[in-house]
């Protein structure tokens, strides 16, 4: 059984549902610490004039956890994302497929990013079609803080034999851990696919919402690198 594990980011790449695709359990490590400037609160989609980046305002103060990190919602963020995404996508061959999901996003008042996040995670691999089981961590009980530790005992809680890791891993894993706890470990090599876009040349690595909007139901296939 393969097992992987992800921070929970919002409005992810397609790499990122790659992953999950991949994975037979994906855990969502909602109870690690927070990393400013990355993905866990904000991505990009394509536009007229070029990418823009769709930011959710957060209170963060260090070191504290995903879950804790709460969501600023005196800045209007999700009007402001909401008609982003409107001026881009309206004309977009597949607009409709994700207008109750953004319904969900935009309109209810969201505590903090986790919450926000793995709501959209779990909703944008259902549309998508992934029949991967999706955890959250922080809902499973106490593992390690080491980040090899808790990897290996994550898998372990699901009786698993292979982590999927990103192809970064291998930069910073201690891989002589994994062998010794009899779990393998084979990492995620994502070759990006190039796909029909609004707005000229093509762009990678926008939110997934980009592919979804101009491939509708055959978004998985061409994630997964299907022809």
């Amino acid at each position: 059984m393969i097992i992987s594990a992800h921070q929970p980011q919002y409005l992810p790449w397609l790499g990122y549902f790659d992953k999950i695709r991949m994975a037979d359990i994906f855990v969502l490590l909602d109870n690690v610490q927070f990393k400013k400037n990355e993905w866990q609160n904000r991505n990009r989609i394509k536009t007229a004039s070029g990418l823009q980046w769709l930011t959710v305002p957060v209170m963060y103060k260090y070191p504290q956890l995903i879950k804790e990190v709460e969501i600023n919602n005196r800045d209007k963020w999700q009007h402001r994302h909401r008609q982003a995404i409107i001026s881009n996508y309206k004309k977009a061959p597949c607009w409709s497929l994700l207008e109750e999901f953004f319904e969900e996003i935009f309109s209810p008042k969201w505590e903090n990013i986790s919450q926000l996040n793995i709501h959209a995670v779990k909703r944008l691999a259902g549309i998508l079609g992934i029949k991967t089981l999706i955890y959250i961590a922080s809902e499973l009980g106490e593992f390690p803080e080491n980040p090899d530790d808790r990897l290996i005992a994550i898998t372990k809680h699901f009786n698993g034999d292979t982590y999927l890791a990103g192809s970064g891993g291998r930069e910073y894993m201690d891989m002589a851990k994994y062998a010794q706890n009899s779990i393998k470990v084979i990492f995620q090599e994502y070759k990006h696919p190039v796909y029909n876009q609004l707005f000229g040349d093509f762009e990678p690595f926008m939110s997934v919402i980009d592919l979804l909007f101009n491939h509708g139901y055959e978004s998985l296939k061409i994630l997964g690198g299907e022809k």
